[in-house]
């Protein structure tokens, strides 16, 4: 039997689901061209986020590519545990170009992949003296020279130690660019980065870089990104997605549920 006013339930509540949240959200979404996405994640972060930097412990460039390289798949915070002692070790390129690979690895041994780093590290250093007399070109292409710096860290060291608008990629920037539509299908961290520095203006691209890294750490996880604490879902591509996939099994459950009531 069926009861009398349930069928005008069901259908009202869809309805009402697809009226006052699936329609403004997608239209918003879907109006939004990639220009104005940018425009608006500068502007949330340039308001409750102006200053954004690095986690990593440094007190001149030297130390700053030392810490950068160490940080390949590796914590910020494990790295800044390990670098006071190291700094103290190896003070500067010269001191790191004299040393033995296998006294730098006693540094940095609890760091992911040491032995390749601890070469790595004592042969940037003394192609650093070789190539450029010890002083670190302010060059992308440049500091590619030398070993254990490729394009990400040299986009970091051009960055933050000399403010250029290089946009470094790490796991971080290329998770959550594409979570949130600021680049489309980037085939990898090269093709996310011209993406993105296509779109964000030359004096932001420094801070963007943090801004994006601190999020994807903090908001925007890998396995289960934090949506309810999320300031940027307004903008969010995944965000959209995910939430009308949760409202259509919503409503579906709804309606299973009301039609066996009416049984």
């Amino acid at each position: 039997m069926v009861r009398s006013g349930c069928i005008p339930i069901i259908i009202e509540i869809e309805i009402d689901i697809i009226c006052n949240f699936f329609i403004p959200l997608l239209h918003n979404q879907i109006t939004m061209r990639k220009k104005e996405r940018f425009e608006k994640f500068i502007e949330y972060f340039s308001i409750n986020q102006p200053i954004a930097e690095t986690e990593l412990d440094f007190g001149d460039t030297y130390q700053l590519v030392v810490a950068v390289i160490l940080s390949a798949q590796c914590t910020d915070k494990r790295v800044n545990t390990l670098t006071p002692d190291f700094y103290n070790a190896f003070p500067n390129p010269k001191a790191l170009a004299g040393a033995e690979v296998e006294e730098v690895y006693e540094y940095i041994k609890s760091c992911s992949y040491p032995n390749n780093k601890a070469k790595n590290l004592v042969g940037m250093a003394k192609t650093l003296l070789e190539l450029f007399d010890g002083v670190f070109p302010d060059d992308v292409d440049e500091l590619q020279k030398l070993p254990g710096v490729g394009r990400k860290t040299a986009n970091v060291v051009a960055s933050v130690a000399f403010n250029k608008p290089a946009m470094a990629v790490d796991t971080h920037v290329f998770r959550v660019s594409e979570r949130i539509g600021l680049t489309t299908k980037a085939k990898n961290p090269l093709d996310s980065e011209m993406q993105l520095i296509k779109y964000f203006p030359e004096e932001v691209i420094p801070t963007a870089h943090h801004w994006l890294i601190l999020h994807g750490r903090y908001i925007c996880l890998a396995r289960k990104p934090k949506c309810d604490k999320c300031p940027i879902t307004d903008i969010c591509k995944h965000f959209v997605s995910e939430e009308k996939k949760a409202k259509s099994l919503k409503a579906k459950t709804v309606k299973v549920k009301s039609n066996v009531t009416n049984q």
